[in-house]
């Protein structure tokens, strides 16, 4: 049985959006599981941006990066879950993601270079889209997913990071939205 964080990075907290259902069809089928899940909503925290390198490498963590740290510490398994926005993930998960993968916490530097210090952990990222999900992978190359991917989550030593596109997230017809919430059950079941 696995540890999970799930960081649930819709900013949105005021209504259930695709990606809180999402977020809870994983869960529930985690739990089912015997897996422990810690469930994390962005929408809920207060974070702070970081505006300067100072801020980043000097400045006082703040409670919910604290938080996020512990959490991620926990976790063998990172599941993060987010409406793309603009080409990339919101603001807010951006800000947290700073705040948490901070140096000397996701990796250390010294005179050999950078180490990664999340090795042994998992993740998943499931990200959710109103253009067709090919588009996204094949025409505009998946780039901030990759982003996240490679720039981070690898770079602090989190392998394998497998990717979900949840594309056509406005379906009029709801056939996808419930095809999605099928996909996150044996997801959640097997902490993948």
């Amino acid at each position: 049985m696995k540890n999970i964080l799930i960081v649930l990075g819709h900013p949105d907290q005021t209504a259930p959006h695709l990606c809180h259902a999402i977020a809870q069809a994983y869960q529930t089928a985690a739990e089912a599981n015997g897996h422990k899940v810690t469930l994390i909503a962005l929408g809920d925290e207060d974070i702070p941006f970081l505006r300067s390198k100072t801020d980043w490498t000097e400045g006082e963590l703040p409670a919910t990066a604290k938080k996020g740290q512990t959490a991620v510490s926990a976790a063998d398994h990172i599941v993060m879950i987010y409406p793309l926005w603009m080409g990339d993930m919101p603001a807010l998960l951006k800000a947290w993601v700073e705040q948490v993968f901070r140096e000397g916490f996701a990796f250390k530097t010294d005179k050999d270079g950078w180490h990664a210090a999340l090795k042994g952990k998992t993740a998943r990222v499931i990200v959710t889209m109103g253009m067709p999900g090919f588009a996204y992978r094949w025409f505009y190359m998946a780039h901030s997913l990759r982003s996240l991917d490679r720039n981070i989550l690898k770079f602090c030593g989190i392998r394998p990071v497998k990717w979900s596109i949840f594309g056509n997230a406005e379906d009029p017809a709801g056939r996808a939205q419930k095809a999605f919430l099928q996909t996150a059950k044996p997801l959640g079941a097997e902490a993948a």
